[in-house]
């Protein structure tokens, strides 16, 4: 998919992956563009399944020439994650995510990715 660079426009393609072994766990964005003037912010939004207790989620870009850029992580136990420019509302009891990059620059154009990752291992998880 190629990214379409307009002065002052951004254009953001959303994709999504997990690294959770079972088949009911994953993760779905349903936009497939968000659009931005530069200066402004935008939300990404992002759906997940799991019966995991613990998990972290994951926000990358990935640029047009391929390079992936990890941005911002969110575990299942903490408060909403800032980092820089971006920040997540996490939504734990409607299983939702949103990333927020406020103040928009053209090099923000980019597809972006929500994954999910799961304790395998957890001695609080009855699945574990």
């Amino acid at each position: 998919m190629s990214v379409m660079l307009c002065p002052g426009l951004l254009w953001v393609f959303m994709a999504t992956f997990g690294f959770g072994s079972s088949m009911a766990d994953k993760v779905t964005q349903a936009q497939t563009t968000v659009t931005g003037q530069e200066g402004e912010a935008a939300t990404i939004g992002c759906m997940y399944e799991t019966s995991r207790t613990y998990y972290t989620l994951f926000w990358y870009r990935q640029f047009p020439g391929g390079r992936m850029e990890f941005l911002i992580y969110q575990d299942s136990n903490q408060a909403n994650a800032r980092r820089d420019r971006y920040s997540v509302n996490f939504q734990k009891g409607k299983k939702t995510i949103s990333l927020t990059i406020s103040s928009l620059h053209l090099a923000d154009s980019a597809k972006y990715f929500c994954a999910l990752w799961e304790y395998h291992s957890d001695r609080n998880d009855s699945r574990g």
